[in-house]
């Protein structure tokens, strides 16, 4: 398929962590699902390799994002293609959604090429649209949007810089979430740069709680694989208390575990950067009562199956 012949469609899928966010920066490993939820990026033959930016960013974000698109644009010989997008992610909540937008945006690119958009290489591209996002991201964003399994992440330093390691979990049952928005929340810029002063601070005291958020990960994707829901909700609810230690959480952020665990989350935390608010995540084994007590209840709120055996 080429864009003279047919539009080329691509879907990069918006993702949570179920487990380790923030000490994945530091080398301990993380859990994350990719989402049901996630952007939609259309390609058509254009005079030149272009983006149409979406009208409802604001002027900084489509700087960033016409930075981004270009030097992934770069990396595949400008096709001559128009890049549009289409976005059904809550935007900034920690859901991945410039992750997602670079897997989607970088598969039509690979296609217009004329290269196969495998997860490889789709990743690949999509890494240097997220390095113009964040800087230095952890990676796990990206990879677990261009791989759409529930993944084990690592980042690990090489002699030729930064790289992801990632492994499917497997899930003999039904894992499914429900995310819910509460708060506003704070850049993530701002959340992660006042926990690495703290760090540097008080490094041997940061030291031990991120590795014993590493071990938790370690213990819940052990709990996944067994199909042990409950342990995984523990492990969910133990890594809450220690985001709570390192200063991530927050009253709005608090209030939504709470309301999710009284709704029968078998465990619930907030996912992402954290601040003053964001997105929190349930563990339920039926999630859609919860979805609409919630909204009756006026929040903002979805459900998605992260693994296991999916309907026919």
């Amino acid at each position: 398929m080429t864009p003279a012949t047919n539009p080329l469609v691509a879907f990069g899928a918006g993702k949570v962590i179920l487990l380790g966010e923030h000490s994945v920066v530091y080398g301990y490993p993380a859990l994350a699902g990719p989402l049901s939820f996630g952007v939609t990026a259309r390609g058509v033959p254009a005079r030149s390799c272009q983006l149409d930016v979406p009208a409802t960013a604001d002027a900084a974000q489509k700087r960033l994002m016409r930075k981004a698109f270009a030097r992934a644009a770069r990396m595949v010989g400008e096709p001559k293609v128009k890049v549009t997008l289409e976005a059904r992610l809550p935007l900034s909540a920690g859901l991945g959604s410039s992750a997602a937008l670079a897997v989607a945006t970088s598969r039509v690119l690979l296609q217009a090429a004329g290269q196969v958009p495998t997860a490889k290489a789709t990743a690949r591209l999509a890494w240097e649209m997220e390095q113009e996002f964040h800087g230095t991201p952890s990676g796990v964003d990206h990879t677990t949007s261009a791989e759409e399994k529930l993944i084990l992440y690592r980042r690990v330093q090489g002699p030729s810089g930064v790289t992801g390691r990632a492994r499917e979990v497997k899930s003999p049952r039904v894992l499914s979430v429900v995310v819910a928005l509460a708060g506003a929340r704070s850049p993530t810029k701002v959340t992660v740069g006042a926990l690495r002063e703290r760090q540097a601070r008080w490094p041997e005291r940061y030291r031990r709680l991120f590795a014993q958020v590493g071990r938790l990960v370690t213990e819940a994707s052990k709990a996944v694989e067994a199909g042990d829901l409950e342990g995984l909700g523990d492990a969910m609810n133990v890594n809450q208390g220690l985001l709570a230690a390192l200063g991530l959480s927050s009253p709005p952020l608090e209030e939504m575990v709470y309301r999710l665990r009284e709704l029968g989350a078998l465990g619930a935390k907030l996912t992402g950067a954290g601040g003053d608010g964001g997105a929190v995540i349930g563990l339920f084994h039926e999630p859609a009562p919860a979805v609409v007590k919630l909204t009756a209840m006026g929040v903002r709120c979805f459900s998605s199956q992260l693994a296991g055996p999916r309907a026919v």
